[in-house]
């Protein structure tokens, strides 16, 4: 097993090789307008996934994945020729779905922001179906003495009627 530093610079290399290569072109019409996103070494440094993307229609990314796989060959050899490993890794070129995704999250996110102020607008506006505070509250009660002396009046009334078995 290599050491992980290791596998990154080996891993940004080939990178800059790659991309090097495919930005003096290959001579394959079908090869698209193809960025290198990202590279990852296995631990043995025996294979490396290529990741990429490719600007254009579905067509030409197409066309670009089988141009970069029959240039795969082409590729390791530049590969191998500019690094110091004992052995040079095989290449896997896979279409990095990145842009892809970041597009769809995006109008996911539009959306969510389009309903979230169709809500706010709605909420604006909106009014209470019963009372504003649905809680009940306590009863205010005048400081007059005559309101006191009917709560007296009712509690003893019910107390009276505790005592007697209930109300009548």
């Amino acid at each position: 097993m290599a050491d992980p530093a290791r596998a990154r610079k080996l891993a940004d290399r080939i990178k800059e090789i790659v991309a090097r290569r495919l930005d003096k072109g290959l001579r394959d019409p079908r090869l698209g307008f193809v960025t290198i996103t990202d590279v990852r070494v296995t631990g043995d440094l025996q294979h490396a996934s290529i990741f990429y993307t490719v600007y254009g229609s579905e067509e030409e990314r197409r066309d670009s994945a089988l141009a970069l796989k029959s240039a795969t060959g082409m590729l390791r050899t530049e590969v191998g020729r500019n690094i110091t490993a004992r052995l040079t890794p095989s290449l896997e070129f896979i279409h990095d779905a990145i842009p892809e995704n970041a597009e769809h999250i995006e109008s996911l996110l539009r959306e969510a922001r389009t309903r979230d102020a169709e809500t706010d607008a709605l909420a604006s506006t909106a009014e209470y179906a019963g009372d504003a505070d649905p809680y009940v509250k306590p009863r205010e009660l005048d400081e007059d003495a005559d309101d006191w002396d009917e709560l007296d009046d009712e509690a003893s009334d019910l107390a009276d009627d505790a005592e007697a078995g209930g109300p009548r």
